[in-house]
C-alpha cells in the first residue's frame, strides 16, 4: 500500500478507528486490538477508544501470531470468556448488525464457529467458541484462524456477508472503493 492500510480513510475515519468503533458498539467485552507493524503510527488513531491494545512484536511471523496475542490479551482481561469474534480492519462494510447477528446465532444455535461467507470464500468476521482456543493458540504462519475454521466446517454456521469480499489490500482496491462512494 505504501502506508499502513489501517490508516486509510473510510467515512471520515481511519479503517482501524472505524472497525474499533463498530466492535465497541456491540455487547462484546473486552475489545482487544492487536497491533504489529507500524504501531507508532497506528496507536494514536485509537487512543481515545476504551479498548485494550496489545503489541505484537512477532507480527513478521504472520497473522497467526496476532491471533495468539489477541487471545492472550483477552484472557488476561477476562478469564471467563465464552467466545471471540475475530475481525480484520480492511473490510470497510462490517457493521454492528452483522456482529450482533453472529452473536445471536451463537447464543441460540450453539455452533462452535459462526463465520461469514462472501462469494466462494469463507472467513472473517468469525466467532470461535472457547472450546477452540487451544487450536487457535497453536496456529502458525500467515493464514490466521482459517485452518481452524476449515477443520471445523461441519460445526460452523455460515452467515452471508456479500460485502465481505471487499477488502482494501491494494491501492487499486482502495481507489475503487473511494470511486464507488463519491
Amino acid at each position: 500500500m505504501g502506508s499502513p492500510k489501517q490508516l486509510l480513510e473510510v467515512e471520515g475515519k481511519s479503517l482501524i478507528h472505524h472497525t474499533a468503533e463498530i466492535a465497541l458498539a456491540t455487547d462484546c467485552y473486552p475489545i482487544v486490538l492487536v497491533i504489529g507493524a507500524n504501531k507508532a503510527q497506528i496507536a494514536p488513531e485509537i487512543i481515545d477508544l476504551p479498548l485494550t491494545v496489545i503489541d505484537n512484536p512477532m507480527w513478521h511471523e504472520g497473522m497467526a501470531s496476532s491471533v495468539k496475542m489477541g487471545l492472550a490479551g483477552i484472557y488476561m482481561t477476562f478469564k471467563n470468556i465464552e467466545a471471540v469474534i475475530m475481525l480484520v480492519c480492511d473490510q470497510p462494510y462490517i457493521s454492528v448488525s452483522l456482529l450482533e447477528r453472529m452473536i445471536k446465532i451463537y447464543q441460540t444455535k450453539s455452533p462452535r464457529i459462526v463465520a461469514c461467507r462472501y462469494g466462494d470464500q469463507i472467513g472473517v468476521p468469525a466467532l470461535f467458541d472457547r472450546s477452540l482456543f487451544d487450536e487457535l493458540l497453536n496456529l502458525k504462519g500467515d493464514k490466521g484462524a482459517k485452518p481452524v475454521l476449515m477443520n471445523h466446517l461441519d460445526e460452523t454456521h455460515l452467515l452471508t456477508f456479500e460485502a465481505g469480499n471487499i477488502d482494501l489490500d491494494t491501492p487499486e482496491e482502495y481507489k475503487r472503493f473511494l470511486d464507488n462512494h463519491r
